[in-house]
């Protein structure tokens, strides 16, 4: 019952915020900035259900990073150690690969990402007292 309360339940949570807060960002708020970017670029922005799962997959290894990096550290160094692994070295690669949408960047994806990372974390650090 230890590992479900401690790590299970917490891990759950995170996940489906994470999923939550990737789908609001993402498909409600700022599709049409991404629908676009890629258009210029001549590709058609991937929303099947695939890319879906996809997403769903990424949000557990989020979450289960942050469980991990949260046993060490406190919820703000978790927050940002976990919001630099996940987000600054994502968007290092798609910027990489040129399609990351720079309209959204410092005023969208900045300040949302943070507030995903700290609420995952917060919901992990309080399940795993």
């Amino acid at each position: 019952m230890k590992v479900i309360k401690k790590t299970i339940l917490p891990v759950l949570l995170a996940t489906i915020w994470i999923s939550i807060s990737e789908f609001i960002r993402n498909q409600l708020l700022l599709k049409s900035f991404w629908i676009n970017h890629y258009l210029s670029l001549g590709l058609t922005f991937p929303s099947e259900p695939f890319n879906g799962i996809v997403w769903g997959i990424w949000s557990l290894l989020f979450a289960v990073a942050i469980l991990i990096i949260a046993k060490k550290f406190t919820l703000l160094q978790t927050t940002f150690l976990s919001w630099f692994v996940a987000f600054v070295m994502m968007w290092v690669v798609i910027g990489n690969l040129n399609v990351l949408p720079g309209g959204i960047f410092l005023f969208y994806a900045v300040p949302l990402s943070i507030l995903e990372s700290f609420i995952a974390t917060l919901i992990i650090k309080t399940f795993n007292k």
